[in-house]
């Protein structure tokens, strides 16, 4: 480097998660993702996650430290303060994935009186929504929030939301809230490989629709999923209509009795070949079921993001969410989709307004949708968004 080049020096970034495995959702998905583009922008990355090593399958293209020795829902692991301590001085910054869970009190621990800062990204466990539908669960929280999580996010030097809407929820759910906020660019890779190829992937995966149109849900399965709203939609909008497309339910299981319930609900409601339950999908399996889908359906009572909105955003298919996904205003503004509120006849409105557009009208919106994610989610654009965010960090942290 000669003395006049001012191109800043690559960031070296450790990422803390609780689990890094595929079946734990969206955050985990974006952080292999990003992490991937922050590796091609010329940064370093390693993640330290709490699984245990036989848990997870080692990525060639990934660093990832399992430190954990138990499976828990808070993920207590004892390795994780020596490594940090050991590792610490390595990274120009740690950012940590998600809260309440061990993750955020460990980084805390042993760097809240270091020079390594530290940054936060809530993954929407700050929406007020959950205070309003798990009161007994919110309790226990803001007494964690008072003993542990609070000081977590008080003390970080960023704490990271992925849209306006997010940060502004955030400060409803828990006292007293005092964090230095940050909205930084969220958003996934668009999908590689062949079309053709993913196409034929999907119908193999999924004979039963033979070749009939389909609308997708791809998620896990859990009651913040908003599945039973959907069910009662389709009922409503295509039950009695020829050629109807088929609903695809995709997704891990996270909930076992609710899943029961809504197969129940679906084969008490609709005939036996409208709804099929294939199950996760990844993939080339995952991209055909998203590229071939007439549009993405999730009548979600709570999304802070939603990877999946922006991976079928990313395939030029349209979306149909509800307004409690956070980045329905961006989606609606684009042109790349319909919105409702996340109530049984707002899900009806919005799968009756999506069979009533023409087909000219259904293409322009998956040209929308193309054009809506390489403007605003694609993943390098994400990942520059995190390198000025983790920058700034470490400047004020440099001079404190």
């Amino acid at each position: 480097m000669t003395p006049n080049d001012q191109t800043p020096k690559p960031i070296r970034l450790l990422r803390v998660t609780h689990s890094l495995r595929r079946e734990s959702g969206g955050p985990s998905e974006s952080v292999r993702r990003s992490s991937l583009a922050l590796a091609r922008l010329g940064h370093q990355v390693e993640i330290a996650t709490l699984d245990r090593p036989e848990d997870f399958e080692p990525e060639a293209e990934l660093t990832v430290h399992c430190l954990g020795t138990e499976t828990s829902s808070y993920g207590y692991t004892p390795a994780l303060e020596p490594w940090l301590t050991r590792h610490r001085a390595r990274f120009d910054a740690v950012l940590v994935h998600g809260l309440w869970q061990f993750q955020g009190w460990g980084t805390y621990r042993t760097l809240r009186a270091s020079d390594t800062p530290y940054l936060v990204f809530p993954h929407g466990m700050l929406d007020p929504w959950f205070r309003k539908n798990y009161r007994l669960k919110h309790a226990k929280k803001q007494m964690y929030w008072w003993l542990r999580e609070g000081r977590v996010l008080r003390t970080a030097a960023a704490v990271c939301f992925t849209c306006e809407e997010e940060r502004r929820l955030a400060r409803e759910s828990f006292w007293p809230y005092q964090v230095t906020e940050r909205v930084v660019a969220y958003g996934t890779a668009a999908p590689g490989g062949s079309t053709e190829v993913q196409g034929t992937a999907w119908n193999a995966y999924c004979p039963d629709l033979k070749g009939r149109p389909f609308l997708l849900f791809l998620g896990r399965i859990h009651p913040k999923k908003g599945i039973d709203l959907l069910l009662h939609a389709y009922a409503e909008v295509f039950a009695k209509v020829p050629n109807a497309p088929v609903l695809v339910i995709a997704g891990p299981t996270e909930d076992a009795a609710y899943e029961k319930n809504m197969r129940m609900l679906a084969a008490s409601t609709l005939a036996a070949d409208a709804v099929i339950w294939p199950g996760m999908l990844s993939g080339d399996v995952k991209w055909g079921a998203l590229r071939m889908s007439e549009a993405f359906v999730l009548t979600s009572h709570q999304e802070n993001f939603g990877i999946a909105v922006a991976e079928a955003l990313a395939c030029g298919t349209p979306v149909l969410i509800s307004r409690q996904v956070n980045i329905w205003r961006e989606v609606v503004g684009d042109g790349a989709g319909l919105v409702a509120e996340n109530t049984v006849t707002g899900a009806t409105e919005l799968l009756a307004t999506w069979s009533q557009l023409s087909s000219t009208d259904r293409w322009q919106m998956g040209e929308a949708a193309t054009r809506c994610f390489q403007q605003r989610y694609e993943i390098t654009r994400a990942a520059e968004s995190l390198v000025e965010a983790v920058r700034e960090c470490v400047g004020k942290s440099a001079v404190r």
